[in-house]
């Protein structure tokens, strides 16, 4: 995917962190983790990681002011057979912000995207 920065704000996430390039780097880290989690790496057998990081990568540039944009419908219906639970929102959470920390995110930058992706836990958690 082709991206230009230059209509973003300078002061973006998506831009502090160096626009889709960058950000594909810390959602790769960010799989690697989730592929070893006992507690939801199960999700992800038949899943083409591929297509998965190229597609969250757009998902996290939208939410750091990058160009994307998704709707709460539509992470809804992507998440809809899934039966996901608390802790399992839960545990993307505590490694997504242990690889935004390893990434070197500014405490309050992680803290911003943490923010975010908790605003979507009623749209993904289905109890």
């Amino acid at each position: 995917m082709t991206c230009s920065t230059a209509s973003l704000p300078q002061g973006s996430l998506f831009t502090r962190y160096g626009g889709i390039s960058g950000l594909r780097s810390v959602i790769m880290m960010f799989y690697d983790a989730v592929l070893d989690s006992e507690v939801i790496g199960h999700f992800f057998d038949d899943v083409d990681m591929g297509r998965l990081i190229d597609h969250q990568t757009r998902f996290f540039a939208m939410l750091m002011g990058g160009p994307a944009d998704f709707s709460n419908d539509r992470l809804a219906r992507a998440h809809a057979h899934l039966d996901l639970t608390h802790a399992h929102f839960d545990e993307v959470r505590r490694l997504l912000a242990e690889t935004l920390d390893a990434a070197g995110f500014a405490p309050a930058d992680r803290d911003i995207v943490m923010a975010e992706v908790e605003a979507r836990r009623s749209v993904i958690v289905r109890s």
